[in-house]
């Protein structure tokens, strides 16, 4: 896992050359601290330049510029320097991310041809991409990545993200210039260019803590996953879609538990391949209990490095099941505590990494995480996408059987009493309900704190993907999650390891798994009682390995407790001293109703505490992010 970073821009127009991409680096260095690499390309010859940070050229004739931050993890050598560059055929490739299958490649291309200076998965993306194509090397590829390539012959660049949106890929699109990046923060180094907010899309983010493909700035996207884009010189952009999970042909004529236990054990096997020391997330629950038991069996029980974070209020801590599964599997487990000190202090680095306000409370949880996991590893799996493709969430039960059940519903009219006057009959779609249900916050409290929020507005584009959607009711819901919850939550893994040098990897996201969990019927993944429940088939799994109260326990989700960290002298001190003047000045928020929530820390509800800490992260983010370079 690495960074890339870039720009093509018009014939023309001037970007400083060397110092622009080697600032635009700087900025992701993080990301790669273990080798740096530049390229620059001239579009009109197609010649071809290498650069060092030693270089120092303010001119060039170079209109397109790649730059990479390199995190070694396969090929530590020189060897696996990038971009990687085929002269001849006049490609140069970045790939961000791991391709876990590459080497089942590497014989077959030998056979017709082709040579290798490299141990490297990026090589035989290479000569995939030179042997077989655009097309025939992503059909072959099962992994995260990020890639960029340009092609001498086409005279083109290529921008591809992969199937789930595992890696981040950041275009900002103007008349005379298309950059490209791992990071936005990157676009900070880029002559004429400031940060502006978007603020066609804040009511859909305050609602659901996220944007689906888009970002809280102007004239950025992150790429749709699944997607690559073709630039012309011309900076015409052509998007194409070599994947979408709404289109899956996959037949599968034998779905058992444990065919999914063996597809499960080698999606696992296949993310273990590492030069450097690899270990895993552990919060105890069921998906990272089950990545680490397969794991530890694969490497070796004393082998295995787990990471886990305690929160310091034991209502809100699992490290019972954390210790259980250290001991069973003779791990060397690892637990650090979080506390309000660590939580408040961190809060305005942790924004800065993740680039937006910040859309989960645990985010910096798992922040301190990968903080800690630096001292042990370099590599960490981790069981996220579990949830969304074997429908791990309580809303999965509550929409499987169509009728919405009238808890729910009563709960969801008392949470929204006032917007029922507003919206009337509209909370009583079905299909709008299913949306809501991962959503952050009552429409409520979003019209209180922000005087022109817009229901319409928020929902509208995730409405349309869903009513996009096939499948049964089930299917049609996880595919849902998938393409609208799921990236947010990769993201934040992304962000938060690599803040630390660190590669996350998603064994529940293998192409084969997702492949193969996709055929899995109500039946197998809520069960045939009158009490459904969530992700069945897995959880019976687990209780082969774990024990029944460990598999089928209450899902607690590593829960932050936000009064008891709010109800401190740091957070009181950070309101009076900046949260506060900086939100009357910002001017989006009605300050007066969450100064008044902060005063009443004790007796409000649990909304109104999330509406506090969407505020301030709101203008953390602003702050570092909209208030100039």
């Amino acid at each position: 896992m690495c960074g890339l970073t870039g720009y093509y821009l018009s014939t023309g127009k001037n970007e400083q050359s060397l110092s622009t991409i080697k600032s635009m680096l700087s900025l992701q260095r993080h990301r790669g601290p273990d080798d740096v690499g530049m390229v620059g390309i001239s579009s009109n010859d197609h010649s071809i330049q290498e650069y060092s940070l030693q270089d120092e050229i303010t001119k060039s004739d170079a209109n397109v510029m790649f730059g990479f931050n390199r995190l070694s993890i396969l090929d530590l050598s020189v060897n696996g320097h990038q971009p990687m560059i085929d002269l001849e055929r006049k490609i140069v490739l970045m790939l961000n991310g791991e391709i876990y299958n590459a080497f089942d490649f590497k014989n077959e291309l030998i056979q017709k041809g082709h040579r290798f200076k490299s141990t490297s998965d990026t090589e035989i993306v290479l000569k995939l991409y030179i042997e077989y194509g655009l097309e025939g090397m992503l059909t072959r590829l099962n992994g995260m990545f990020a890639i960029v390539l340009y092609d001498g012959l086409e005279n083109t660049v290529t921008l591809i993200r992969d199937r789930f949106g595992i890696k981040p890929l950041y275009v900002l699109r103007e008349p005379e210039r298309i950059a490209f990046s791992s990071e936005m923060k990157s676009f900070k180094a880029l002559t004429e260019f400031d940060f502006q907010l978007n603020e066609t899309d804040i009511d859909e983010f305050l609602l659901f803590r996220n944007l689906v493909n888009k970002t809280l700035f102007k004239n950025i996207v992150n790429m749709e996953p699944g997607e690559y884009w073709v630039i012309k010189p011309s900076l015409e952009v052509v998007k194409n879609k070599y994947f979408d999970i709404n289109k899956s042909t996959y037949k599968s004529d034998e779905l058992t538990q444990d065919r999914l236990e063996e597809i499960l054990q080698k999606s696992v096997k296949r993310q273990l391949i590492s030069d450097v020391k690899l270990g895993s997330q552990l919060s105890g629950g069921v998906d990272s209990s089950l990545i680490s038991f397969f794991a530890a069996q694969l490497i070796g029980h004393n082998q295995l490095e787990t990471i886990s974070i305690i929160p310091d209020q034991e209502k809100y801590s699992e490290e019972i099941y954390i210790d259980q599964v250290i001991h069973k599997l003779g791990l060397r487990g690892h637990k650090y505590e979080l506390n309000s000190k660590y939580y408040l202090n961190e809060l305005d680095k942790v924004v800065w990494h993740f680039e937006q306000p910040l859309n989960h409370p645990n985010t910096i949880g798992i922040y301190l995480l990968s903080q800690m996991a630096k001292q042990h590893v370099t590599v960490l799996l981790s069981g996220e996408g579990a949830d969304e493709v074997l429908a791990g969430y309580k809303r999965f039960v509550t929409f499987s059987g169509g009728a919405f059940p009238s808890h729910e519903l009563l709960g969801l009219l008392k949470r929204n009493k006032r917007s029922i006057h507003r919206y009337g009959l509209s909370f009583l779609n079905k299909d709008i309900r299913l949306i809501l249900a991962n959503s952050f916050s009552s429409i409520d409290s979003l019209c209180d704190i922000k005087a022109n929020f817009s229901f319409q507005n928020s929902i509208s584009q995730r409405l349309a993907i869903y009513h996009e959607l096939t499948g049964d009711p089930l299917l049609k819901q996880r595919k849902y999650e998938i393409k609208t919850y799921l990236p947010d939550l990769l993201m934040r893994q992304d962000k938060m390891s690599m803040a630390h040098s660190i590669e996350n990897r998603v064994p529940f996201l293998d192409n084969e798994l997702v492949d193969f969990s996709l055929q899995l019927g109500a039946k197998a993944l809520l069960g045939e009682q009158r009490v459904k429940e969530p992700k069945l088939i897995l959880k019976k799994i687990a209780e082969n390995k774990f024990g029944h109260e460990f598999a089928f326990r209450t899902k607690k989700g590593f829960p932050i407790p936000l009064r008891e960290f709010f109800n401190s002298d740091e957070f009181y001190t950070r309101w009076n001293d900046e949260w506060f003047s900086a939100l009357k000045d910002r001017g989006i928020f009605n300050y007066k109703l969450v100064d008044s929530w902060v005063k009443n820390l004790d007796t409000i509800s649990s909304d109104k505490l999330n509406m506090i800490w969407l505020a301030i992260g709101f203008e953390s983010w602003a702050k570092q992010y909209l208030n100039g370079k």
